[in-house]
């Protein structure tokens, strides 16, 4: 091998001998509780149903950037849509929600900035700010409002000073202290993004998010909402100003240069916020889930639960291997329930991370505490 590849070798056998190397894999248990799919529309046939008149032009590819040949009216119709129902002036649509918040991120910067963001951001916050050109980034402690208050007093005369925190955290399923926040930062004249990703169609009236559920969304500069969890489809937008909108068009790297999504993509969350916007609709068997799971969770003999009132329910282990054998062991009961390993949360901070769905039945929860309990009694 060439010093490349022994390089690259190198490194795998590092994750090896760590007991921590990733592996992609398939999975047959019957019962999903891993998934990000919390309303089940992913599976329910919602995002299939046509669209009389949508042009089929750009169906199955976009065939360039949205600057190029891949902008369409559905394209367009979808944002004024997004902006609507999020109570935004704008939105801006991007490949992923991964896109959106480098994209954003990334761009609004200069070297005069500050970026302020709560330590258990999601990676894709993490590498935003990694790639901003400010020269001042700092993390406080996780929805640490003192902390938090300490860095805006320090820096909100050193030049523009931008917050980012997520209004529902992906591996706790704990909440940002939002309108908190959101009063710091009127206080201290510096900019709020809220990542709403695990929030989008389970928080507000008709799932709008967190950040309209608390009367926030007209004092929060930016917001992202993606479409691969709750709306079971692929995509997410950027909400917030039109001028937002429009110097997003403009600098944002992720957008501007990269292939737009395809029409049935477009299409699909179009179906998804149709079916969030119906009179019909409804998440509130959900939230009775959770509230069910809660209680089981309080009456457990196994600690390390953390503290969430959301879909995302995580039991902290510690350890790959111990996380590990119970995965196994509830996957053997029927019950898909994935270790969530370092280095992907911090040593010592391994866990299961338990996802509840509008699909999901008390009977699942209870099957769920039973093999726990087991598991420890025996191991």
């Amino acid at each position: 091998m060439d010093r490349l590849e022994q390089y690259l070798s190198g490194k795998l056998d590092e994750r090896t001998l760590a007991g921590n190397l990733r592996h992609l894999k398939t999975y047959n248990a019957p019962v999903d509780l891993f998934s990000n799919d919390y309303l089940g529309i992913a599976t329910n046939g919602i995002l299939t149903e046509t669209h009389s008149g949508a042009s089929l032009v750009h169906f199955t590819g976009s065939t360039g950037s949205r600057l190029l040949s891949g902008n369409s009216h559905e394209a367009e119709a979808l944002e004024d849509t997004i902006a609507a129902f999020h109570q935004a002036e704008a939105a801006l649509l991007f490949n992923s929600g991964y896109d959106a918040n480098v994209g954003l991120i990334s761009c609004i910067t200069s070297r005069s900035t500050t970026i302020l963001s709560d330590e258990l951001c999601h990676a894709s916050i993490i590498d935003g700010i990694r790639l901003s050109q400010c020269s001042r980034k700092y993390k406080f402690g996780h929805n640490d409002l003192n902390e938090l208050e300490t860095q805006l007093k320090k820096y909100k005369d050193e030049g523009p000073v931008i917050v980012v925190t997520e209004s529902v955290f992906s591996m706790d399923g704990d909440a940002a202290p939002l309108a908190d926040m959101v009063k710091l930062c009127e206080q201290h004249n510096a900019k709020l993004i809220v990542d709403e990703a695990h929030a989008t169609g389970l928080f507000g009236e008709h799932g709008r998010g967190l950040v309209c559920a608390l009367g926030l969304q007209d004092r929060v500069f930016a917001r992202v909402h993606t479409f691969g969890k709750a709306l079971g489809c692929h995509g997410a937008a950027v909400v917030g100003s039109a001028l937002l909108k429009q110097y997003l068009i403009n600098f944002a790297r992720s957008f501007i240069y990269t292939t737009a999504l395809p029409g049935h993509s477009v299409l699909m969350a179009a179906n998804a916020y149709k079916y969030l916007s119906a009179p019909s609709f409804s998440n509130q068997s959900l939230h009775d889930l959770v509230a069910y799971f809660r209680a089981r969770a309080n009456a457990a003999d196994s600690k390390g639960w953390k503290d969430s009132h959301s879909a995302i329910q995580a039991l902290v282990i510690g350890g790959n291997d111990k996380c590990r054998s119970l995965a196994t062991k509830l996957q053997e009961a029927g019950l898909q329930v994935n270790p969530i390993l370092h280095p992907t949360v911090p040593l010592g901070m391994e866990r299961l991370r338990i996802c509840l769905h509008i699909f999901n039945m008390k009977e699942q929860v209870d099957l769920l505490f039973e093999t726990i309990q087991e598991h420890h009694a025996t191991s």
